[in-house]
């Protein structure tokens, strides 16, 4: 049995939950203006930030931590970050001697300071190895930040995991 396609319906329902998320992220701005000026705030006094998520949101922490350390559009200083997805040495090393739930906390415990900004990315907010590294940098004494979808964490009938 074939599915008919329909580009125009797919297209038209993708733009409404695309115009939706903004509208639902704008309602957020108090939010993020908080988190920006806390990350502002450590990076000025010399902490840095870590980033860390899995799947596509690995790909976001990498992105955020070279726009960092690099720059876009305007000539600046270079801003202490990084990306604890990038190493893979690090990541398989952890995930073999540990366990893959300790990729990030192990890292988090190396690196992470008081003051520094530890930034986690989960699409569920159920990724265990983030919500490690989170609760691993807090004690530690870092300004956390935890990144998902607008579900934020276990929904019913959802199975331990998720990225």
């Amino acid at each position: 049995m074939s599915r008919s396609f329909d580009p125009s319906s797919v297209l038209e329902t993708t733009i409404r939950e695309h115009i939706e998320a903004v509208n639902s992220l704008s309602r957020e701005l108090p939010v993020l203006g908080r988190i920006s000026g806390k990350i502002a705030s450590a990076v000025a006094a010399g902490n840095k930030v870590l980033w860390f998520g899995n799947g596509g949101s690995a790909a976001d922490a990498q992105h955020l931590a070279a726009e960092f350390v690099g720059r876009f559009q305007r000539e600046r200083s270079p801003l202490p970050s990084i990306a604890l997805t990038t190493d893979t040495s690090v990541l398989t090393s952890i995930g073999n001697d540990y366990s893959f739930e300790q990729i990030f906390s192990r890292q988090v415990e190396a690196l992470c300071r008081g003051g520094d900004v530890a930034v986690g990315i989960s699409t569920s907010g159920n990724s265990r190895n983030v919500v490690l590294a989170l609760e691993r940098a807090n004690q530690l004494g870092a300004f956390t930040v935890a990144f998902c979808s607008i579900y934020r964490g276990r929904r019913r009938g959802d199975q331990q995991g998720g990225t």
